[in-house]
């Protein structure tokens, strides 16, 4: 994992006695006054270079600042992007390697989807974007074994390419299958950059996929040479998964695909309380999440989907049901991720 480690002059402003004399604002919104990644505790970047690698994507490099402490290969960052005066947050897992001093997000076009299609028309240098610390466990292991192999669809290729950055740049030299599924292969991202270092790494195996072009979505009888000892990490849409985890059940994977928002059985009915605004409303569809957002609230989320967790919220009372795991939960008090929850019955939530 890339540390930064700070300046002696910027270990004193970063002191509490420092931050503490400077009034309530602290010292991070004076220093923003000369610069906007100036700042101390506050993780920012600042767009370096835009490439757009495919009309439906947009490839950004940018600067973080030294409150930016670095990320393992595979693991996200939340990235807050202001659009109209609103600061909307997206995650994203950086697909260069962890020791380079900058780094590149990739981000795919959704429908409708406000924040990625702003920067495939907006983004470009100078742009400021506000970072959260690393977090996720989906990384490559201490010790890792002398088989890799990095599985990824769509937009699910930024983590895997940073493992093989990674594994390529420190040494690796047991085999490592790269495998790509994208819809077309106007879609495949990366893929010049991956034939070349398959032309100059004989232990990586390159596989790029189009299954809308008649390529096979992965499936029984595919990398029957993958054994039980290989490490296998998956990203990718849920089926991608699901299938995945059938050929390998050590897989370790890790999804940047919404849930399908789904209960079993007719859909629940009640009441909403939002404790602290002291509003209600009737269940509706949807996750708690969207649910508070259609009554006029605007609690924080990121990912959307059950990854970051920023959308924590403490449940009072009431049964919710969990659409990752399907279990459903009546505990009072407990901590519950609005973005992947559904009510099951009257839920009290403090909101």
């Amino acid at each position: 994992m890339n540390t930064r480690t700070l300046s002696p002059g910027r270990k004193i402003l970063s002191s509490r006695l420092v931050d503490s004399l400077l009034g309530p604002h602290g010292i991070d919104r004076y220093l923003e006054l000369i610069a906007p990644t100036l700042t101390i505790a506050d993780p920012r970047a600042l767009v370096t270079r835009v490439h757009r690698q495919t009309d439906r994507s947009v490839t950004l490099t940018v600067k973080p600042n030294t409150a930016f402490k670095g990320f393992k290969a595979g693991q996200f960052v939340r990235v807050g992007i202001e659009i109209n005066g609103v600061r909307k947050i997206r995650t994203f897992s950086p697909a260069s390697r962890p020791d380079r001093d900058q780094l590149e997000l990739t981000v795919t076009l959704r429908d409708n989807g406000l924040v990625s299609n702003y920067l495939r028309e907006n983004a470009k240098p100078g742009m400021l974007l506000h970072l959260s610390e690393a977090a996720g466990d989906f990384t490559l292991p201490a010790e890792c074994p002398e088989h890799v192999v990095l599985v990824s669809g769509g937009s699910g290729i930024t983590p895997t390419l940073s493992m093989l950055r990674t594994l390529l740049h420190d040494g690796h030299s047991g085999p490592i299958d790269f495998i790509h599924y994208a819809r077309t292969s106007a879609d495949h991202l990366y893929r010049h950059e991956v034939e070349t270092l398959a032309r100059k790494h004989a232990n990586l195996s390159l596989h790029y996929l189009a299954t809308r072009e008649g390529d096979a979505h992965l499936g029984a009888g595919q990398f029957a040479h993958v054994g039980p000892h290989a490490h296998v990490a998956v990203c990718g849409p849920p089926q991608l998964l699901e299938t995945a985890k059938d050929l390998w059940p050590h897989a370790v994977a890790e999804t940047f695909t919404a849930p399908t928002l789904q209960v079993s059985g007719a859909q629940a009915t009640g009441t909403l309380r939002f404790v602290s605004s002291g509003l209600t409303a009737d269940i509706a569809a949807g996750s708690l999440l969207e649910q508070a957002e259609a009554a006029g609230l605007t609690p924080e989320y990121g990912c959307r989907m059950g990854i970051c967790q920023t959308c924590t919220c403490r449940k009072q009372a009431g049964a919710v049901k969990n659409l990752l795991t399907g279990e459903i939960s009546d505990e009072e008090d407990e901590d519950i991720q609005l973005c992947v929850s559904v009510p099951a019955g009257d839920v009290a939530l403090e909101l």
